[in-house]
This record gives C-alpha cells, sequence and structure tokens, in this order.
C-alpha cells in the first residue's frame, strides 16, 4: 500500500510563499487522516489556505516490484505508475 501526496506548487499562495503554505496543507490534511480508513481507493482533493484544489492524496496498491525511485516522479496524477 502507498500513500501519495500530489500538490501543485507554482499557482495561488503556494507559488507566493511555497514552505509556509505547503507546510499548513501537510499539518491539516496529516491531522485530518483519521477520518479515513486508509485503504486502497481512498483519498481527497486538497485545497491551499484560500480553499482552492491545488492537488490530491491518495491510497494505491503499489504495483509489485516498484521502489521509491521508480514511482517518485513517474505518476502523472491519473494512476502514473503507482497501481491505480
Amino acid at each position: 500500500m502507498r500513500f501519495v501526496l500530489e500538490v501543485t506548487l507554482d499557482e495561488g499562495r503556494l507559488a507566493e510563499d511555497t514552505p509556509a503554505e505547503l507546510g499548513r496543507i501537510l499539518r491539516y490534511w496529516g491531522g485530518n487522516l483519521h477520518h479515513y480508513p486508509l485503504e486502497p481507493g481512498d483519498g481527497s482533493p486538497v485545497y491551499d489556505s484560500e480553499y482552492r484544489e491545488v492537488g490530491r492524496w491518495r491510497i494505491t496498491g503499489a504495483a509489485t516490484g516498484e521502489t521509491a525511485e521508480s514511482g517518485a516522479g513517474a505518476a502523472d496524477g491519473e494512476g502514473g505508475a503507482t497501481g491505480d
């Protein structure tokens, strides 16, 4: 099983103050995960502090033999190499 968080960094608040905004997103969504069973198929859109959708997190079943290097950057947000 794999937890995937994808956030677009080059728009809105994330482009203006990337470290602060990304930190806020990680704190908020990390603290919110207890509301989900965290099984393959679970996920949710991710919003910035201005409530604009800037990404998504999801739980996937990792492809057999996939490594961190082969999976990083290989996903296209619509399945890619994550085994969706």
